[in-house]
């Protein structure tokens, strides 16, 4: 899967933006030690000077309540502005703060995007709107191919929404939706233009979501449990948005894949400045990732940064479930080809 957020000048570190400018690397360097008050100092002034990484930032800042008072108005208000720049990660989570705190149809078309770009939850989300009718046209094609890549990312509830999907959508819809995944992942996703309409069908069991309103068919007489919408890709120390804790993922979705003795993918982890700063996100990850400590450790120079890259792995599917092994335990991880 191709990287679905920019990298900057000097990396990410968990879910910190850092450009070239000194001072937000500055402010990263104290938020990393817990002096929240030093961080915020130093990103406040450039955030209101438009930089739009110390914006993200500060977004992240008020969402966890980290150094401020938590104040998610105030987070979404610092991720419209980056967004508007072009951040992206902004834009992903000003979509999915948005949906958390009601304001659902303005929040679409920024899921929308996130979604093609790759990200799970708002895959997740977008594809139960689009299953069910609600908020947008209802397109069981794009559904099923959005919900299969949240499904191959490691996604449980969308592998669940995924069986139910499949007992209402025709086979040749959910054909054409795998080879529309398959472009997702390539980056050659279509437009939010309707393929077509989903046929009729006799009271169909909407794959539900307690984050989205109710879908127009009725209810089946024994529904299903309402899978609810994933935990937002952790980012410093908390996920975003606080969201319900998810079901218990079946054992084959979720297991941690085993290292390759060769594959084409890793995991970035993160980038740093100094080498010291990259192994010591090594050594705390994995304290916390189980299994993490048998794949081997990359640290890739680029100029003055070090990446921290993990690996082998042997495919796209085994570098998304290392991922969001990694980033449940509040870490940032991207899968990366090579």
């Amino acid at each position: 899967m191709k990287p679905f957020w920019r990298m900057m000048a000097t990396g990410i570190m968990l879910g910190l933006s850092v450009p070239v400018l000194a001072d937000v690397k500055t402010g990263v360097d104290a938020w990393q030690q817990g002096d929240y008050a030093k961080a915020i100092g130093e990103w406040r002034p450039l955030a209101n000077e438009g930089d739009p990484d110390a914006q993200f930032n500060m977004g992240q800042a008020y969402k966890l309540g980290r150094g401020v008072q938590p104040d998610l108005k105030v987070a979404i208000d610092w991720y419209r502005k980056a967004a508007v720049q072009g951040h992206m990660r902004a834009e992903d989570n000003l979509g999915l703060l948005m949906f958390q705190q009601g304001d659902r149809a303005a929040a679409i078309p920024y899921l929308q995007r996130a979604a093609m770009r790759g990200e799970p939850r708002a895959q997740y989300i977008v594809g139960t709107a689009l299953f069910n009718g609600d908020l947008v046209g209802k397109d069981w094609v794009r559904a099923y191919a959005l919900m299969s890549r949240a499904a191959a990312s490691g996604l449980s509830q969308a592998s669940t929404s995924l069986t139910q999907m499949d007992k209402y959508i025709p086979e040749d819809q959910r054909k054409r939706g795998l080879a529309m995944a398959a472009n997702i992942e390539q980056g050659k996703g279509a437009s939010f233009a309707a393929t077509e309409p989903a046929p009729v069908r006799a009271s169909p069991a909407p794959v539900r979501t307690a984050e989205l309103p109710a879908s127009t068919p009725p209810k089946p007489a024994k529904p299903t449990p309402a899978p609810k919408p994933a935990a937002s890709r952790p980012q410093v120390a908390a996920a975003s948005p606080p969201q319900p804790a998810p079901a218990k993922p079946a054992a084959q979705t979720n297991a941690l894949p085993k290292p390759a003795a060769s594959g084409g993918w890793r995991v970035q982890l993160g980038a740093f400045g100094e080498e010291g700063n990259a192994r010591a996100l090594w050594n705390r990850l994995t304290g916390k990732v189980s299994g993490l400590s048998a794949y081997q450790l990359y640290l890739v120079k680029a100029g003055a940064v070090t990446r921290v890259q993990a690996g082998p792995i042997a495919s796209s599917a085994d570098a998304s479930r290392l991922c969001s092994r990694i980033k449940a335990a509040g870490a940032d991880c991207m899968p990366k080809k090579i």
